[in-house]
């Protein structure tokens, strides 16, 4: 499928930033967005060469050129300030670093310019040291998804939903969507898994439509175990559980949605491609000792299959059909899997306990029968 002209752009300059990390597998890269290898190389070497305008069709006048001004320093800060407005003085001394200005000032003496043009409030300029939490060792062993709240347009109401790698805070999913449906998340996520391959596992919280107020699964849960992807929900009432991406949204309502008078979804989501690549590849992330997201991400080495994986087990697991309602029967009972497994094979096994069985589906365990006391909880 040909990729919209206006997205050829942030589509080109994805596939030559995951091209040139030092590990990248290029032919399977190239597969996934469609181009030759030849082709490739050229983006990639016209991008070295002339940056951005090297990526388009047909040569155009860059707004600005900060290599080529006579501009002083300070008026080149002022102009990336005013294109950023809400980067501060470290941010904007990395990036003019980045640009290849071989003599920039300290981030304080930026905050000062900052100051005497009038671009900066004293609260802004006050802010703690950035706290460095947990995150995974690896590209793709964790993705964050969730929605970034809604907001009315003059045309309904957007409803952005963003998707983000735990380990490079790489930016994989960014969309204007129209509402929050499972076939709408589901969409989103298989064209991210075609482009970037699949991760390991996701986080996502507890509201719909990838939670339960019961804590059952869901049908986006068993899709992913489908694709041996391990979906994790983080703990209801806690939304630092996905603290990643609640800081993301929190740069995205600053830098974009803040902008307001937006006429309709197609005008959110042009927005959107135009930020996502100063986001992942341009921005300075303080918790990334100021280096950029595409500078730690890499593409998984993990495709996304043509058809869902077939749902088999190891010899001497008992298999069970669940039916209509999500109920199995074994040992003479009825047991309750969950309705996200209706039509779909479970497999029954000896627990790690005496009188406990385990309900594994794929690989994964998500239930345990009590035989005792014929009872069934979430498996632990």
């Amino acid at each position: 499928m040909p990729w919209p002209v206006n997205d050829l752009i942030s589509v080109r300059l994805e596939l030559v930033t995951l091209v040139s990390q030092p590990d990248a597998n290029v032919r399977q890269l190239c597969r996934r967005f469609s181009v030759s290898p030849s082709m490739a190389y050229k983006w990639r070497d016209r991008y070295e060469a002339l940056g951005l305008e090297g990526l388009a069709d047909q040569s155009r006048q860059p707004r600005r050129s900060p290599a080529r001004t006579a501009a002083s320093a300070e008026e080149q800060i002022v102009v990336l300030r005013q294109e950023h407005p809400a980067w501060g003085g470290r941010k904007l001394r990395r990036r003019l670093l980045d640009l290849g200005q071989k003599k920039v000032p300290a981030a304080s003496t930026i905050t000062d310019i900052l100051h005497r043009h009038g671009l900066i409030h004293s609260q802004q300029s006050q802010a703690a040291e950035p706290f460095v939490g947990f995150e995974r060792p690896a590209p793709n062993e964790l993705w964050q998804v969730d929605f970034k709240g809604h907001f009315a347009m003059s045309q309904g109401r957007c409803y952005p939903l963003c998707a983000l790698d735990d380990h490079s805070r790489y930016n994989v999913i960014l969309a204007a969507c129209a509402d929050q449906q499972e076939q709408t998340v589901q969409g989103h996520l298989t064209a991210a898994f075609r482009r970037f391959g699949l991760p390991q596992a996701v986080l996502w919280d507890n509201g719909s439509p990838w939670g339960s107020t019961g804590g059952e699964y869901t049908a986006l849960d068993v899709w992913l175990l489908r694709l041996g992807i391990h979906p994790c929900h983080g703990r209801p009432f806690h939304p630092q559980t996905q603290g990643k991406e609640e800081r993301f949204h929190r740069t995205l309502k600053a830098e974009v949605l803040q902008r307001g008078g937006w006429r309709d979804h197609a005008h959110v989501q042009d927005a959107f491609d135009g930020w996502r690549p100063v986001y992942n590849g341009q921005r300075p992330h303080e918790a990334l000792g100021l280096e950029t997201p595409s500078s730690r991400y890499r593409s998984s080495q993990r495709s996304l299959p043509e058809q869902l994986p077939t749902v088999e087990y190891d010899h001497g697991v008992a298999v069970r059909r669940v039916d209509i309602n999500g109920w199995i029967s074994y040992g003479s009972r009825l047991w309750k899997v969950g309705r996200a497994f209706v039509k779909q094979d479970v497999g029954i096994r000896p627990g790690h306990r005496d009188g406990v069985m385990e309900i594994i589906f794929m690989t994964q365990i998500i239930k345990e029968l009590n035989l005792r006391d014929n009872t069934t909880t979430a498996a632990p």
